[in-house]
């Protein structure tokens, strides 16, 4: 089981959290100008590094609050939590 460091309440065990994906995704400035398969790609295609990876976390059974983990995905080893 992950130990994940909440940056308001602390270590907990992963059940507490749940997972938001790739954290700094840059949103289309003109989304309305995208064609389907544009909108598809920035929709559901994300990084899947084996490695370090920025992920977002929430404290879904905690504070609820949101937070950026930097985690390395072949070990779970976590580095950087930040607000």
């Amino acid at each position: 089981m992950l130990r994940i460091r909440c940056p308001w309440c602390g270590e907990r065990d992963e059940v507490e959290f749940r997972y938001g994906g790739q954290a700094d995704v840059a949103h289309p400035a003109k989304p309305e100008e995208l064609d389907d398969s544009a909108w598809g790609e920035f929709l559901f295609v994300r990084d899947n590094p084996a490695g370090w990876f920025r992920e977002r976390w929430v404290h879904s059974a905690g504070c609820r609050q949101w937070f950026v983990v930097e985690r390395n995905t072949v070990t779970n080893e976590m580095a950087e939590v930040r607000r």
